[in-house]
C-alpha cells in the first residue's frame, strides 16, 4: 500500500460526513440538501444526494453554449405520459408536480428529459483522485473518469451530458448523474454498483475481487434493435446508446465554449448524455487524442498499402468533419507529414480547430481550396488544410478537376462524418446551408432524410469516377457505406458478402492485421492530474518498447513498436492532452502486460503520485463484435455473433477489472455492434499487478483465438507463438480445407 500513503481515508472508514449506509433510501429522495449557490463547488457536497431542499433554481437551457439536437421520438399520448411517469420516479411525491410541468416542456421541446434544474453550477472535470470523498481507492478513481467524460473541454453537448458521437452519453439524466456519485462515495470494498443504461440500479452485495462497477447499455432484445425503437425508448428514459467513435460536425465547440468563458471570468460547467458511446459509455472517453492515434495509423498504413511508400510528404488525404472525433484528421495529417483536406460544414467547428492549432489553414472558396491543395502538392508541404463547406461539392469539384485538366489531386480518401446517425445531425445534404439544414431536420424529417440519401448518392459517385484512377478510398468505420448502401448508391461489390462493398473498410485493408496481431488501442490516466506523471508514464512505456524490440520480436511486431514509440514523442510534442491527464498506445498482449507492470511498480516506488486507470477504446483486438467495422474482416459467417464481446466482458470482470461494461451500439449505430468495456485501477499493490496480469492477457487473447477460429493467418501465429509463452493457455486451432474440390464434389447436385 505504500502507493497510497496519502489516501485520506482506508478501505473500511468512512468520512465523517458520510450517513448511514442502511439510509442510503433517505439520502437519495428525502435528504435536505447541503448545497447553496455559494457552495456549489463543494465535491462533499456533489456526493450528498439529490438536491431537493431545497431544490436549485431551474435556468434552462444555457445560451452560448453547444446543445444537442432536438430529438423526434414520435411518442404516442401513452408514452408521453411513461415518459414523464419515469423521469418523476427519482423524486418525492411532493415535488413532483412542480417538476411535471418542466419536465414535460423539455420532453415536447427537445425530446427528451434532461432535467436541467439539477444540472451542477460548478467546474466539472477530472480533479485529482485524493480530493473525492469516497471510501475506496476505486471508487474514487471512476468518479475521476466520470467528471472527465462530462468536462466540457471533452463533452460534446455538456448540459444534455454527450459526450461525442451526437448521442454518446454518460447518462440519460440529471439526477442518475447525482445518485451514481452518492453511491460512488457509499460504496466499500463489499459492494458493487450496478447500472442500466444510465440508471443506478443500486449497491450489491459481492466480494473484494470482484468489480466495483458493472455497467450495461443499450441492451435491447435485438428484433427491437432499430433506430426507431431507440430514439423512442431513450425518449422514455429506459436506455442508452453507446455509438461511434467519430462524432458529427458539432462535437467539439464545447471546447471553445469554455475556454471563452474562462476568459470572461466565469466558472458554470457542464455535462454529457446516454447513447453510451463506446468509450463515452464506461467513462473511459479520454478527448480526441485516441482518435488522432488511430487515424496517425491509419493514413500512415494506407500509404504502405496503396501507394506503396513510407513518407507520404506531397500525397493528399481528403476526408470530412472536424467535430469531436473527426477533428483529430487535421492533426493526424501534420503528424504523418501529408497535405490532409478536411470539409466541415459547421463554421464554429472549424474555426475552434484552426484556433486550437489543429488546423492550419482554412478557406470557404471552393477555387482558393483546389489553389492552395495544388500549390502545397507540388512544393511537398506538411498542410491542413480546412474547407468550410460540404464535403459533396469538394468531390465533385476534384472530378471536375480531373476531366478537364487530366490531373488527379488527390491520392487518399474517406469520410469520419457520423453516418451511424445520417438523419439527426450526423450528416448535413448538400443541398442546404447548415442553418438550414438543422432546421428542416426538425421540422420534417422525412423530407431531411430524402435530401440526406440523395447527397449520399451523389458523394459516392464523385468517389466512384476519382477511383477509376491512382486514388484509394476506405470506409472509416463510420456506416458511411452502409447507409450510402441503403440510400440507393452504387457502392456493391460483385459476389461479397454482406460486409463488403465496393470499398474496404479500414480494418479489412488497413488495421486488421494489426488487430490480428493483437495490437490495438491500450490506454491510461494518470489520476493526480499532474501532467509529471503522464510524463513519467510515457518514459516508462517507450523504455518497455525499446527493451521488447533490444530483446528481438517478429519483424512486423517490431514495425508496431517503432511506431508507436513514435507515436507517443509526437504526442508530447502536439500536447494532444484534453481533459484528464491520459495517453494512447498501439500494444499487443506481452507490451501491454509490461508497460502495466513498470507502471504499477513506479506507483508502489513513489515515482507516479496516485493511481493509473488502464482502459482501451473498445475499437480493438477483442472487446467488439461489429461487422461493418471492427470484425468486417470476420469471413467465417459469424461476423454477425456477439460472442467475443459478450465473454470479453464477463472474462475481465472475474479476472479482476474494476469496472466492465457491455453495450449495444458504437460506430456503426444502434443494433448493428455489441461492445465490451473494462477499466483497471492500478495502486501500487501486488494484487494490482495480478490483476492486470490476468485482465490485459485475457482481453487481448480471446480476439486472436476468435480470429485464428475464423481463419487469419496472422491471428494463427500469434495465437501459437502466445500458447508458448503463456503456461495454461490452450486455444483451439483450426484446420484448414486443403483441397476446394472436397467442397465441390460433397455438395455437387
Amino acid at each position: 500500500m505504500r502507493g497510497w500513503r496519502r489516501w485520506p481515508w482506508s478501505p473500511r472508514t468512512p468520512p465523517s460526513w458520510t450517513l448511514a449506509a442502511e439510509s442510503l433510501r433517505g439520502l437519495l429522495t428525502e435528504q435536505a440538501s447541503p448545497w447553496s449557490q455559494s457552495d456549489m463547488s463543494s465535491l462533499q457536497a456533489l456526493c450528498s444526494g439529490l438536491p431537493l431542499r431545497p431544490l436549485p433554481e431551474n435556468r434552462g437551457r444555457w445560451p452560448g453554449v453547444p446543445h444537442a439536437p432536438v430529438r423526434t421520438p414520435g411518442l404516442s399520448p401513452a408514452e408521453e405520459q411513461l415518459a414523464l411517469r419515469n423521469a418523476l420516479r427519482y423524486f418525492p411525491p411532493d415535488i413532483q408536480e412542480l417538476l411535471a410541468p418542466e419536465f414535460a416542456q423539455e420532453l415536447r421541446l427537445y425530446g427528451h428529459i434532461y432535467m436541467y434544474r439539477f444540472c451542477p453550477d460548478m467546474e466539472m472535470r477530472a480533479y485529482p483522485v485524493e480530493q473525492y470523498p469516497c471510501r475506496t481507492r476505486a471508487a474514487a478513481a471512476i468518479m475521476h473518469m466520470v467528471m472527465n467524460n462530462l468536462d466540457p473541454a471533452v463533452a460534446q453537448f455538456p448540459q444534455e451530458l454527450v459526450t461525442y458521437g451526437g448521442n454518446g452519453q454518460v447518462f440519460s439524466n440529471w439526477a442518475q448523474f447525482w445518485l451514481t456519485m452518492t453511491y460512488l462515495a457509499q460504496m466499500t470494498e463489499e459492494q458493487t454498483l450496478v447500472m442500466y443504461s444510465g440508471h443506478p440500479l443500486g449497491l450489491f452485495p459481492s466480494s473484494p475481487g470482484a468489480p466495483r462497477l458493472v455497467i450495461s447499455n443499450g441492451m435491447v432484445i435485438p428484433n427491437y434493435s432499430s433506430r426507431m425503437e431507440y430514439e423512442k425508448l431513450f425518449a422514455m428514459g429506459v436506455t442508452i446508446l453507446v455509438c461511434g467513435v467519430y462524432s458529427c460536425a458539432q462535437a467539439y465547440t464545447a471546447l471553445l465554449s469554455r475556454l471563452k468563458r474562462v476568459a470572461e471570468g466565469l466558472s458554470r460547467s457542464f455535462s454529457v448524455p446516454r447513447y453510451g458511446q463506446m468509450t463515452a459509455g464506461s467513462y473511459c472517453y479520454i478527448g480526441p487524442q485516441g482518435i488522432v492515434h488511430g487515424t496517425v495509423l491509419t493514413v500512415l498504413n494506407a500509404g504502405r498499402r496503396y501507394l506503396g511508400v513510407q513518407d507520404l510528404a506531397g500525397k493528399v488525404f481528403v476526408s470530412s468533419g472536424l467535430g469531436g472525433m473527426s477533428g483529430a484528421q487535421a492533426k493526424a495529417a501534420v503528424i504523418v507529414g501529408c497535405i490532409g483536406v478536411v470539409a466541415e460544414v459547421d463554421r464554429a467547428a472549424l474555426m475552434k480547430r484552426h484556433e486550437q492549432g489543429w488546423l492550419m489553414e482554412v478557406t470557404d472558396s471552393l477555387d482558393g481550396c483546389i489553389e492552395r491543395l495544388r500549390e502545397a502538392r507540388r512544393r511537398k508541404e506538411v498542410l491542413s488544410l480546412g474547407y468550410h463547406g460540404n464535403v459533396v461539392d469538394l468531390w465533385e469539384r476534384l472530378v471536375y478537376e480531373l476531366d478537364t485538366t487530366g490531373e488527379l489531386l488527390v491520392d487518399l480518401g474517406s469520410d469520419q462524418t457520423s453516418c451511424h446517425n445520417p438523419f439527426n445531425g450526423g450528416y448535413y445534404p448538400v443541398q442546404l446551408g447548415f442553418a438550414e439544414a438543422q432546421s428542416l431536420m426538425a421540422s420534417d424529417p422525412a423530407a431531411f432524410k430524402c435530401l440526406v440519401q440523395e447527397s449520399l448518392r451523389r458523394h459516392v459517385s464523385a468517389i466512384n469516377r476519382l477511383a477509376k484512377e491512382n486514388f484509394f478510398f476506405w470506409d472509416y468505420g463510420n456506416a458511411f457505406l452502409l447507409e450510402a448502401q441503403r440510400a440507393g448508391a452504387d457502392v456493391g461489390k460483385a459476389g461479397a458478402d454482406k460486409t463488403e462493398f465496393r470499398y474496404p473498410s479500414y480494418v479489412q485493408h488497413i488495421m486488421g492485421d494489426i488487430f490480428s496481431q493483437g495490437f490495438g488501442p491500450f490506454r491510461w490516466v494518470c489520476t493526480s492530474g499532474d501532467p509529471q506523471d503522464l510524463a513519467v508514464t510515457d518514459q516508462l512505456a517507450t523504455s518497455v518498447l525499446e527493451e521488447a524490440i533490444a530483446d528481438g520480436v517478429d519483424p512486423a511486431v517490431k514495425l508496431q513498436y517503432m511506431d508507436n514509440i513514435c507515436w507517443v514523442r509526437e504526442a508530447a510534442k502536439h500536447r494532444l492532452v484534453v481533459g484528464s491527464q491520459a495517453r494512447i498506445l498501439y500494444s499487443d498482449q506481452k507490451g501491454r502486460v509490461a508497460i502495466a507492470v513498470a507502471f504499477n511498480q513506479a506507483i508502489a516506488r513513489g515515482e507516479i503520485k496516485a493511481p493509473v486507470v488502464l482502459s482501451r477504446d473498445h475499437h480493438d483486438v477483442s472487446g467488439t463484435d461489429s461487422p461493418f467495422r471492427e470484425t468486417s474482416n470476420i469471413h467465417d459467417g459469424s461476423a454477425f455473433c456477439a460472442d467475443m464481446a459478450v465473454q470479453n466482458f464477463v472474462g475481465d470482470a472475474f479476472r479482476g477489472a474494476t469496472w466492465v461494461a457491455l453495450h449495444n451500439g458504437g460506430g456503426v449505430g444502434w443494433g448493428e455492434v455489441i461492445n465490451g468495456g473494462f477499466g483497471l485501477v492500478l495502486d501500487g499493490t501486488l494484487e494490482a499487478e495480478q490483476k492486470a496480469k490476468m485482465v490485459l492477457s485475457w482481453d487481448v487473447s480471446n480476439g486472436v483465438a476468435r480470429r485464428c477460429w475464423s481463419g487469419n493467418r496472422k491471428a494463427h501465429e500469434t495465437i501459437c507463438r502466445t500458447m508458448e509463452e503463456i503456461r495454461g493457455l490452450v486455444v483451439t486451432l483450426p484446420h484448414e480445407v486443403a483441397d476446394e474440390r472436397v467442397l465441390q464434389q460433397a455438395l455437387r447436385p
